[in-house]
């Protein structure tokens, strides 16, 4: 399966996480690298109203040692 296969099957299906009132925790940093090993590719959805950029900033600076 090639990465624009991966990616038309994530846009097509429902998020795969949702960050909540609690924002980005060690928690969710561990579901999401486990997610992105066994998937590849992930959708996740800021529920709150922070600001998206700065939540997948901060989420990726996190994983940046892991990827």
């Amino acid at each position: 399966m090639t990465s624009e296969d991966l990616v038309k099957k994530v846009r097509a299906s429902h998020s795969t996480l949702r960050i909540g009132k609690n924002g980005v925790n060690d928690g969710l940093i561990n579901e999401v690298n486990r997610r992105l090993k066994q998937e590849k590719v992930i959708k996740i959805k800021v529920a709150t109203e922070d600001d998206v950029k700065e939540i997948a900033a901060i989420v990726s600076e996190k994983l940046k040692p892991n990827l």
